[in-house]
């Protein structure tokens, strides 16, 4: 019988320099988009696929993450008593069930790979989600969730894919394509950022995957590879003819918020659909653009 994905591996132990100095002090992933931090879209995401229990790889200085799933018992007290009601309910609807969010340290940052690795104890041997804050998605079905559904059909890995500019291939992981419905792809390859002119097409992998728990073997002995780190695109090519492997061109939007005008289209999008924020954006906008026209007039 096939088993169910049950947990999802959130790797958060990166350093985040590229948003230096915000993230001195401060997770990545504790950047917030409008007004929610990275790292709960994530696990608003998971959750409403259907996960139910929360892996976070961690690092030192990330302890904020974990207070933030957790209960704060002071400030919810200070809204109660308040009568902020409405404040109180958006910071203990976002809270877990107890014994739903495990932590473990990845103690150094050698790569997505290793991250995973991280977690091989509190996985077992379920296939499992893993999904990175850094990319963002919009849509109305959970991309991870989108993702399941295609384990669920085929009984292999799953990963999203999208088609990126050439010249941006040495970012991604990119595909090798077999048979291919438009839709869902299947991997015959994959190589970890290759160089344009090398990479065998621009079907590149983003953050939202579901492997079965046989990565874990291969990621145990995996040695370094592009980078210097340990990759996990290197470890999935190993994975290629022993199950199903396919890429997902998954129904959404992606935001890549580890580059700063990733991060900040994100913030635009999503609060242009926000019904109490959505009108004055859009004026901010428009105001925005007048100037710059404007500007190219004179």
């Amino acid at each position: 019988m096939r088993k169910p994905v049950r947990k999802a591996v959130f790797p958060v132990g990166g350093l985040g320099t590229r948003f230096l100095p915000a993230t001195k002090a401060m997770p990545k992933e504790m950047l917030p988009v409008v007004d929610k931090p990275l790292i709960q879209y994530a696990v608003e995401e998971a959750q409403a696929a259907g996960i139910e229990q929360i892996i976070f790889v961690t690092g030192r200085g990330k302890t904020s993450i974990e207070d933030h799933f957790d209960f704060s018992y002071e400030l919810q007290d200070t809204l109660r008593k308040r009568g902020k009601m409405e404040a109180y309910g958006v910071v203990t609807d976002m809270m877990t069930q107890p014994g739903s969010v495990a932590y473990v340290r990845q103690q150094e940052p050698a790569g997505l790979g290793h991250a995973v690795w991280a977690a091989r104890h509190l996985v077992g041997d379920e296939p499992f989600a893993i999904l990175l804050a850094d990319d963002l998605v919009m849509s109305k079905q959970p991309c991870i969730g989108q993702l399941i559904d295609v384990y669920n059909q085929t009984g292999g890995n799953a990963l999203a894919v999208m088609d990126v500019p050439r010249e941006h291939t040495e970012r991604y992981g990119v595909l090798d394509v077999g048979s291919d419905d438009g839709r869902l792809a299947e991997i015959k390859g994959l190589v970890e950022k290759p160089k344009p002119a090398d990479a065998p097409s621009t079907l590149s992998v983003i953050g939202r995957y579901v492997l079965l728990p046989e990565v874990f073997d291969i990621l145990e002995n995996q040695g370094k590879g592009a980078g210097g780190e340990i990759q996990l695109t290197d470890a999935m090519a190993q994975m290629l003819g022993k199950a199903p492997f396919h890429g997902l061109r998954f129904e959404g939007r992606r935001f890549d918020c580890g580059d700063k005008v990733g991060f900040l289209e994100a913030t635009l999008a999503f609060a242009l659909e926000r019904s109490d924020l959505g009108r004055d954006v859009q004026r901010l906008i428009d105001d925005y653009a007048s100037i710059g026209a404007a500007r190219k007039v004179v």
